[in-house]
């Protein structure tokens, strides 16, 4: 059985319960973990806050938090293999993909802000010579942080790297469908010399652990990945608690925008295949709403159907796999419901199965779907399956509001051979991203977040420190 990670020890659930989780690749039982509840989260919130308030881990040197997080980085890498196993049989991904991104990327992450710790300065306020006003960043406290199931361990460095980094103290829920990982990290980090009580795990569901984190008085942060509606939860649970901070990346519908002088049609369709299935379309800011131009629409979709014939659709551990299942059953249940609603509201031109049901895992088909009015349901709501629309347009006005006509705002592309009609058309995107002739170029050096319902809050890159830290100012009267 996989146990709760509290004040530096393995421990079990206060109530001795437990719970499944699955493979996605054949529905089969991978382990039992604890299932943590709101007395669990009350002995992770105290370890963390007594490890803060003792300073064993805010008050050290920055060169020694700084050696810490590049030893953890460090044995992410060593165990890489294991890691990536894990990933791919807790949430599907191919395992290739789990090892060449989700593990390297979360060991980059961690060794980035690592090397970020010394690095960072306070200011002098310009006073004048009778004062001497200092501006320092200190670490906001506890962090209770929250991350999804659909790159658990990737996003939990993006939280827990900065927020370590700056000198807090976290409490991590992680997804109750993608546990494993965490607990494999929390082990790592132990080894790598992170005092006691400074990363607390608590596994479980999100109406018991989660809520109990979101109302927590003793936290003075949340850092949520997630849903929309899950995200407004936690700044319900915020409002009736301490007022804490709360950060929200709660999900997105982006329009990848073609314009009629796009100069490489293939190398689009290539990349806005990949943008729309890669992990199964479970990714928050994929590529789902195809808005091109009518001259090039029928060749452009017929370029894009032609890279998906070549994806393989298939068992995560298979090195051949390009895409592996879809999460769970429920997940399953709700794409394919998605894609009746489409198949009446537009034509399918490509796609849209339930593939290898034999198996017993949860895969689909990837789709693509034509002459979608953007009102449409599927054009509107975040899917989370490799489920691609498509939606025309005459004029580059037009292009540019259908494009922005969604309450989303996390990433978006324009493709066009002119740099300065994609210099001013990313302008006018409303998206946290915007990239230019490519799609899903990533770096953490580089913030990620958006507008709207997908939330405030920025992870990745020095911004994600501000995040982490409070300022401060501290005045010495020289008169």
């Amino acid at each position: 059985m996989e146990r709760l990670f509290v004040d530096g020890s393995f421990v079990d659930a206060v109530s001795g319960e437990t719970f499944s989780t699955t493979a996605p690749r054949d529905g089969s039982v991978l382990a039992e973990v604890a299932s943590g509840h709101g007395e669990d989260v009350d002995l992770a919130v105290r370890a963390a806050r007594r490890a803060f308030e003792d300073g064993r881990w805010r008050s050290q040197p920055p060169a020694a938090r700084k050696r810490v997080l590049l030893k953890l980085a460090e044995l992410l890498r060593v165990n890489s293999e294991e890691l990536a196993r894990v990933e791919s049989m807790d949430t599907g991904k191919p395992i290739g993909e789990a090892s060449r991104v989700d593990v390297a990327k979360a060991a980059d992450t961690f060794a980035w802000y690592a090397e970020a710790i010394d690095k960072v300065y306070g200011e002098i306020a310009p006073t004048g010579p009778d004062a001497l006003a200092l501006v320092s960043r200190e670490p906001l406290g506890v962090i209770g942080a929250v991350v999804p199931w659909n790159y658990p361990l990737m996003i939990t460095a993006w939280k827990l790297a900065p927020a370590l980094a700056a000198g807090n103290s976290v409490v991590l829920k992680p997804a109750e469908q993608s546990p494993l990982s965490a607990l494999v990290l929390a082990r790592l980090a132990a080894e790598a010399g992170l005092p006691d009580g400074v990363l607390n795990v608590v596994t479980g569901f999100g109406e018991t652990a989660g809520r109990a984190l979101g109302l927590h008085p003793g936290v003075d942060k949340i850092a949520f990945t997630g849903s929309a509606p899950v995200g407004r939860a936690f700044l319900g649970y915020a409002a009736s608690s301490n007022g804490k901070q709360v950060s929200i990346e709660a999900g997105g519908k982006s329009p990848q925008l073609v314009l009629p002088d796009v100069s490489d049609v293939d190398k689009a369709a290539e990349s806005i295949a990949w943008g729309f299935c890669y992990n199964a379309g479970q990714t928050c800011n994929a590529g789902s709403r195809l808005v091109v131009h009518s001259s090039i629409a029928a060749e452009l979709v017929d370029a894009v159907r032609k890279v998906l014939s070549g994806f393989t659709v298939g068992d995560p551990l298979d090195p051949a796999t390009t895409i592996g299942p879809v999460i769970d059953d429920t997940q399953l249940t709700t794409v394919l419901g998605y894609l009746d609603i489409g198949r009446a509201e537009a034509t399918a031109v490509h796609g849209g199965r339930r593939l290898h049901e034999e198996t017993g895992g949860w895969y689909v088909e990837p789709a693509v779907l034509e002459g979608v009015a953007n009102t449409a349901t599927v054009a509107q709501e975040e899917i989370f399956g490799p489920v691609l629309v498509t939606t025309t347009f005459d004029e580059l006005e037009e292009g540019i509001r259908i494009a922005n006509e969604t309450r989303f705002g996390l990433a978006a592309s324009v493709w066009t051979a002119d740099f300065r009609t994609a210099h001013q058309v990313a302008a006018r995107l409303r998206a946290g991203t915007v990239w230019v002739n490519t799609f899903d170029a990533s770096d953490v050096v580089t913030p990620f977040g958006g507008f709207g319902e997908t939330g405030g809050g920025r992870d990745k890159s020095l911004h994600a420190l501000d995040g982490y830290t409070g300022l401060k100012t501290t005045w010495f009267d020289l008169s």
